[in-house]
């Protein structure tokens, strides 16, 4: 069970991200994309490149998702430095995206399209790494509801079985992508499975 202590700081935490949400809802940016199939909740899509701050965390989904959060909203917030060595605010984009990586997660953000590489603040963190996303192909399903293990195994599972029917093929692993903060009613919640995909041979 957890502890007074950390049910404290987790009560924190989803304020803490409701309050970003909510003050932002209007200009949240997502990446740019095409949509080359469209049928209901599956999607492929055609994204165009785009930068992310990542980092890789270990533990369960639940608790790399929150830390690994912390951790690269604290960048967006200002740990960081910019080009004259002052701290930056960067706007926050969605969705927040994880996705395993051997026997760790690795969470990103997507940066703002109004960036390039070179104009990115240095992150304070050094377990935050920015990366430049090459444009690509991805498959999607779209749901609602909490991104439980056995949602995003059934999600996962869903989404293979409908590639396979189609003219692309996996080239990665699954992201789990979230688009809401934690108080969104479950029906009313936008959430992703991704994966990143490759026309067959």
């Amino acid at each position: 069970m957890e502890s007074n202590a950390l049910k404290v700081v987790n009560v924190f935490f989803y304020i803490f991200v409701s309050f970003f949400f909510s003050c932002q809802v209007m200009a949240i940016e997502e990446p740019k994309f095409k949509i080359l199939v469209d049928e209901g909740e599956l999607e492929i899509r055609s994204y165009d490149e785009y930068l992310v701050a990542e980092t890789a965390v270990e533990g369960s989904f639940d608790t790399a998702s929150r830390k690994g959060f912390r951790r690269v909203a604290g960048y967006i917030f200002g740990e960081n430095k910019n080009s004259i060595g002052q701290s930056e605010k960067i706007q926050m984009t969605a969705p927040v995206t994880v996705k395993p990586d051997n026997e760790e997660w690795v969470l990103h953000f997507v940066m703002p399209s109004n960036y390039d590489m070179s104009q990115l603040p240095v992150p304070n963190n050094s377990s935050i790494l920015l990366k430049k996303i090459e444009a690509h192909h991805a498959a999607v399903i779209i749901f609602s509801g909490f991104t439980t293990d056995a949602k995003i195994q059934d999600k996962t599972e869903e989404l293979k079985v409908w590639l396979e029917k189609k003219d692309f093929q996996i080239a990665g692993p699954q992201q789990i992508a979230r688009y809401n903060d934690p108080f969104t009613l479950p029906w009313l919640r936008r959430n992703e499975i991704i994966f990143k995909v490759t026309a067959k041979n």
